[in-house]
């Protein structure tokens, strides 16, 4: 049989398309492939893939991390409810704990010599004595320097007066008034005094009921404190014993070093703004001096608030002049603090970046006022080394592994 070639009116043949020796026709109804079969486990029924395909992957992880955050942000705001409610005595837990990180080299070194117990003691009632006699101190300095205070805080206010009367046209008239204005605001309130008398007495006994039982839980944080430490790492499943063993011990280092770090800043503040304003006269020079360290244990907040003093005892008592030499011996000082002390001393030993000590002072001021601005600093650095310890897998340093040891052995 001899094959034809299409025509060239037709157009040029594709040889894809020419048939091959040996080759069958193709047939006309070619019978239908059979279905391949779905891999196991696949539901390749077309109704119930579209609400998959279209909710995109991305939408679906951020609706699960949507859920677990909301969780997780349930129970830290549960966590901060019962501290509240709890005040009372979580507070002096925290200030004991506080306490006994900054303490707790001076019982062991007298524990060398004497029984744990009696060293415990002696940390616990030296404290006491060491407080009691700043605050006597302060007291005593206050009484004999009152009759001289009040005459010259007399002739600072006339000072103050004549400077404002002559550098802004206040008038005494105006400054009477403002004063009456006062009084009348005070006088409206009266009627709440017994409330006000009421709900300060019930402070003083809230304050003074913390004060004993912070006392007692540092005495036992001193002297037990690796015995209740073991006691708190065997409530945790056996498999994860050992990691929150080790984050408690670099939690345990982070507090000692901000205590001992905070301790030094606080002094040299105190001696720096204490020196000024016993070199310009300011009264009361010796409390200021106490009344910065105390401060000092606040961060940025502390140092603000007892540095204002000296400023405003310098102006009433001193006039315009001396107080503005206080205020730039407060700000050199703290500048001091700000760009020597805090950067070599506090952030080698807590390692946090200057914002996360702002945003956390401001969260904590928020959350708890002024107890939140003391704790606020430690718990960001001991959550950061311990989140980076966990998630990174860093070992315990050997100092802290020797304290891990002892906790060991004693648990």
């Amino acid at each position: 049989m001899r094959l034809r070639m299409p025509s060239a009116r037709v157009g040029r043949a594709d040889p894809a398309d020419l048939p091959r020796l040996g080759a069958q026709a193709p047939d006309s109804h070619p019978e239908p492939a059979p279905p391949m079969a779905a891999a196991p486990g696949v539901d390749t029924d077309p109704a119930h893939q579209p609400a998959a395909w279209q909710v995109p992957m991305g939408v679906r992880t951020a609706s699960e991390w949507s859920w677990r955050l909301l969780i997780i942000a349930a129970a830290v705001l549960g966590a901060l409810y019962l501290f509240a409610y709890l005040s009372e005595v979580t507070v002096p837990l925290i200030v004991a704990l506080l306490l006994s990180a900054l303490l707790y080299p001076v019982t062991r070194f007298l524990a060398r010599n004497i029984p744990r117990g009696a060293a415990a003691g002696l940390t616990v009632i030296g404290t006491l004595a060491l407080i009691i006699g700043a605050l006597s101190f302060v007291g005593s300095q206050f009484t004999s320097q009152f009759g001289d205070i009040s005459s010259q805080v007399g002739q600072g206010v006339d000072e103050v007066r004549g400077w404002f009367r002559d550098t802004f046209g206040i008038t005494d008239t105006q400054v009477e008034e403002w004063i009456d204005q006062a009084r009348e605001t005070v006088s409206s309130s009266g009627g709440n005094l017994g409330q006000t008398a009421a709900q300060a007495g019930l402070t003083v006994t809230h304050l003074v009921a913390g004060f004993f039982i912070a006392m007692f839980a540092l005495f036992f944080f001193l002297y037990q404190g690796e015995q209740i430490w073991a006691w708190v790492v065997r409530l945790f499943p056996r498999s994860s014993r050992d990691r929150v063993h080790s984050s408690g011990v670099i939690a345990w280092g982070q507090l000692s070093a901000f205590t001992r770090a905070t301790i030094l800043v606080a002094a040299v503040d105190a001696l720096g703004i204490g020196l000024v304003a016993a070199l310009l006269g300011v009264p009361f020079a010796s409390g200021v001096a106490v009344l910065v360290f105390f401060g000092a244990f606040v961060p940025v907040i502390g140092a603000a608030i007892s540095g204002a003093v000296p400023v405003l005892l310098a102006l009433v008592a001193l006039g315009p002049v001396k107080a503005l030499i206080m205020l730039g011996g407060v700000i050199a000082v703290q500048q001091l603090e700000s760009h020597v002390l805090q950067p070599l001393v506090l952030g080698r030993a807590v390692r946090v970046h200057p914002l996360a000590v702002i945003l956390g002072i401001a969260a904590g001021v928020v959350v708890a006022g002024v107890l939140g601005a003391l704790i606020a600093v430690p718990l960001v650095a001991v959550l950061n080394a311990v989140g980076h310890h966990l998630l990174d897998g860093r070992e315990v340093p050997a100092d802290l592994a020797r304290e891990l040891e002892e906790a060991e052995e004693a648990g």
